[in-house]
């Protein structure tokens, strides 16, 4: 069941990579640069401190690790591709600024457990400028296909979870993700409805 989980969730995240950068290549999607930025620096420090609170190994938690090389793609793939609105602004770098507050934190106190969970706070408000960016455009400008497989990736990697961090980072990713998701499908309904209007 462990490889199983490992080699479902690596195929998954892969192919979730590979759709996104597409869909940002064709300017199909216009991600937000800035939660992007967060997920990066966030999953790097989520495993780094994971690591660090016990013996275990990267396929231990095996989301976190293959998020890395996921959002990281993903990151580069927007800033190098990404139309002028999803660069940072006064939200966004309040938000970075958050970040590197946790980042010195654990640089000073080394506790890799409350640093870890200070981490997964800040994965959930890495949502808020894809959330504000939903809000503000009044339309839904993030594929269903890719956020669907990221709800399927946090559930099978539960199979291969150790211990409390990585049970964590699994079921915060499913909770965020599954938010998000509703939240879409009220924007695109909503929208939808408009267009209806206008249209008669």
């Amino acid at each position: 069941m462990k490889e199983f989980s490992i080699i479902s969730v690596s195929i998954i995240n892969l192919l979730i990579g590979i759709r996104y950068c597409v869909l940002i290549y064709k300017k199909e999607i216009k991600p937000a640069l800035a939660m992007w930025v967060f997920f990066t620096l966030a999953v790097i420090l989520s495993l780094i401190t994971y690591l660090g609170e016990g013996n275990f190994s990267i396929w231990d938690n095996i989301l976190n690790t293959t998020d890395i090389i996921l959002v990281t793609t993903v990151s580069i793939f927007i800033f190098i591709y990404g139309d002028k609105s999803s660069k940072f602004n006064t939200f966004d770098i309040g938000c970075l600024i958050a970040v590197l507050t946790i980042v010195v934190f654990w640089i000073i106190s080394k506790n890799h457990l409350i640093t870890n969970l200070l981490i997964q706070l800040i994965l959930v408000i890495s949502y808020f400028p894809v959330i504000r960016r939903l809000f503000k455009l009044k339309e839904n400008t993030e594929p269903f296909s890719v956020w669907i497989a990221m709800m399927l990736a946090p559930m099978l990697a539960l199979l291969s979870s150790k211990g409390l961090l990585a049970t964590v980072y699994s079921v915060r990713a499913i909770i965020c993700v599954g938010l998000l998701l509703l939240l879409m499908l009220r924007i695109e309904y909503l929208f939808k409805k408009k267009t209806q209007k206008q249209v008669l």
